[in-house]
């Protein structure tokens, strides 16, 4: 298998820290229900193929989830999705990604996916967050809560190094928290789209569709 753009995956998490309470590293950090085989490298193994490509579009949302990001390296990508080899260029895993009974379905996460098949463009898009780590409650790694000011600085060395490897992809902000994020970054974002959660499946995929 082929990693080409793993040096490029490798310098993005060089950006962002790791170890600290309440913020997971997908890529450097070790969940104690990872299952095996799915560690900080596997993630970086998967982050580096789904950069691989010439993205027309990058949607950002606001933060990693514990139901997607945590275990799959991936924004807005659940381990279902992985299982099911729904993503483009990355293999269905042989093993589960996390000791959970069940695989972590993410809604967002499958909506996205649906509606980028849908308009023809999963293969050109490619998925990040304005914050890379996941924000957690100390008292539950499986929970997400809303990322401080300071803590969503940190994503912002990655995030303008990722635009400036595809500058000719367009910046789309998923939810107007994700367009607040970039705005402040004086990140130039080609639109915003209604984040897909609690009911806005339709405007996110019609959002999308103006845009193209």
């Amino acid at each position: 298998m082929k990693f080409s753009k793993l040096p490029l995956a490798s310098k993005l998490v060089e950006t962002l820290p790791s170890g600290i309470d309440g913020l997971f590293n997908p890529w450097r950090d070790r969940c104690p229900h990872d299952a095996a085989g799915n560690g900080p490298d596997e993630k970086l193994q998967r982050l580096a193929l789904h950069l691989d490509c010439a993205p027309q579009f990058v949607l950002a949302g606001e933060a990693p989830g514990y139901q997607g990001c945590r275990y799959s390296g991936i924004a807005f990508t659940s381990e279902r999705l992985l299982g099911e080899g729904a993503i483009p260029r990355i293999p269905a895993p042989a093993g589960r990604l996390s000791n959970r009974r069940l695989p972590f379905s993410e809604p967002s996460a499958t909506i996205v996916w649906k509606t980028l098949y849908r308009l023809g463009i999963a293969e050109r898009t490619i998925l990040w967050n304005a914050m890379q780590l996941h924000p957690y409650r100390k008292d539950n790694l499986w929970s997400n809560r809303t990322p401080t000011p300071d803590e969503i600085r940190l994503g912002e060395p990655a995030l303008r190094m990722l635009i400036a490897e595809f500058p000719a992809a367009r910046i789309v902000a998923v939810g107007k928290k994700s367009e607040g994020l970039l705005r402040e970054m004086g990140i130039p974002v080609a639109g915003s789209v209604r984040h897909p959660a609690n009911g806005g499946a339709t405007e996110f995929a019609n959002g999308l569709k103006d845009l193209m």
